[in-house]
């Protein structure tokens, strides 16, 4: 990985979008909720927003503490119509539920449409119920995850794309409209495994581990990562199978910090909440993923508004 991308550099802050909390209804899955919190986000100084994925949950999971979610796109196309900086990026679209091609399109769509301001986070998924539910062999997921990284850029670049596999057969077939970002919008990879962290450095520009306590690690087929100490060792595995491939290009990693949870009311402890951003930092993490708490449209709007005027100037004070 590049020098200089894990100490020195602004960290990027992005904001956590609602669109999971549809128990609310308009509050944060409307149209104008989305692009009320988008604009904030923007004027805020947020670097990008970002929404989860999850086209068909089970009902066990669901009441084990799931959620459900907006079509990320269809959010995130609000979001962009809003906005004319602030980036788009997917925590995370579960890339083996869908056909890679459509994937292809969809993405590429959101770029251009957005004048080129995608980021697209994807990850190998880990609900085998909804594996189930959509016809997605699970067993096959690490594989068809791997696939649909590669035919997604081949879709991008390539003209008379041809490819022979278990699941798909293009003899000879071209996508447009190309990405506006070239050769691609930048690709980050969720998951916290040493496969996960393989995938981030030889198919992508980034990675977005999650803190994962023990007990959890089973369920969501993953590494826990309960302390920064343990992000940090994920961290320079990542930097020596960089190195193991010659990669030099930069890398981001991004990661969702803590303590955050009273954020906006007198039980906020400011100072912890820096001082484990400040470790965050030179554990090597570059951008920050900041979910901040908010029941209504209106307070998330004014939440991250204090975000941007209280604690982000701090952060890379």
């Amino acid at each position: 990985m590049a020098a200089g991308r894990y100490s020195g550099e602004r960290m990027k802050v992005v904001s956590i979008l609602h669109t999971e909390r549809v128990d609310l209804g308009p509050e944060f899955d409307s149209g104008a909720s989305i692009m009320a919190c988008a604009r904030a986000a923007e004027a805020a100084g947020f670097h990008a927003v970002a929404v989860t994925d999850h086209p068909m949950p089970d009902d066990e999971w669901m009441r084990a503490g799931g959620h459900h979610a907006l079509d990320p796109f269809v959010a995130l196309s609000f979001a962009a119509a809003a906005t004319t900086r602030l980036r788009l990026l997917t925590y995370v679209y579960v890339l083996p539920y869908r056909n890679p091609f459509l994937s292809a399109k969809a993405a590429a769509s959101l770029d251009v449409a957005s004048g080129g301001r995608l980021i697209f986070g994807v990850a190998a998924g880990y609900l085998e119920p909804e594996f189930a539910a959509l016809g997605v062999p699970f067993a096959d997921r690490v594989t068809r995850c791997d696939d649909a990284i590669r035919l997604m850029k081949r879709a991008w670049s390539e003209d008379g794309v041809q490819v022979e596999n278990d699941y798909l057969s293009a003899r000879g077939h071209t996508q447009h409209p190309r990405p506006l970002q070239q050769p691609h919008p930048p690709i980050w990879v969720g998951g916290n495994s040493k496969q996960a962290i393989r995938r981030a450095v030889t198919l992508g520009d980034g990675w977005m581990p999650m803190f994962t306590p023990a007990k959890y690690a089973g369920r969501r087929r993953t590494a826990a990562i309960e302390t920064v100490d343990e992000l940090a060792a994920r961290i320079r595995l990542a930097r020596d199978e960089a190195a193991a491939v010659g990669r030099t290009t930069p890398f981001e990693v991004a990661f969702t910090p803590l303590h955050l949870r009273h954020f906006g009311s007198p039980e906020f402890e400011r100072q912890q909440f820096l001082d484990h951003v400040g470790a965050l930092r030179v554990a090597g993490v570059t951008t920050l993923c900041a979910r901040v708490s908010a029941s209504t449209c209106a307070e998330h709007v004014d939440r991250m508004a204090q975000f941007g005027a209280e604690l982000m100037p701090l952060i890379n004070g």
